[in-house]
């Protein structure tokens, strides 16, 4: 992770506390990527990503292959990610506690904003009309 880390990052006990909170821990911070688990790699991974320092993230269901525990940290460090996040996910309170902004691409390759959390827009009359043409 040293690679990725900017130079006033890129001490040992910056980088140490990073991959904690990141549930990395003790001499698991030692460890080669190849001997990784799929989880652990999710997260190395994703650590790499917030300390590349980008603005933007782009993240296909990010919350697969991660225990409770993993998405709860990964939650917590995408809440203070200060640049945007463009994600899909099929985990409700992910996205509940995400998404401040919904894009929804309709037919035709519409696109609409809302500028609401997953819930008050799956609430939205237009939404639950939708949603009941689509299950008949």
């Amino acid at each position: 992770m040293r690679q990725f880390a900017s130079k006033e990052e890129s001490d040992n006990t910056f980088l140490r506390g990073f991959l904690g909170r990141m549930l990395f821990s003790g001499d698991e911070v030692l460890k080669n990527v190849d001997v990784l688990s799929g989880g652990e790699k999710v997260r190395s991974y994703l650590s790499k990503l917030m300390l590349s320092k980008a603005n933007v993230l782009l993240l296909d269901d990010p919350t697969n292959h991660l225990d409770l525990e993993s998405i709860t940290a990964l939650n917590d460090a995408l809440i203070d990610f200060k640049g945007s996040l463009v994600f899909t996910s099929h985990d409700h309170e992910f996205i509940q506690t995400i998404a401040n902004h919904i894009v929804e691409v309709g037919h035709n390759g519409v696109i609409d904003r809302a500028d609401t959390t997953y819930d008050e827009f799956m609430a939205h009359d237009v939404v639950k009309q939708q949603q009941t043409e689509i299950y008949k």
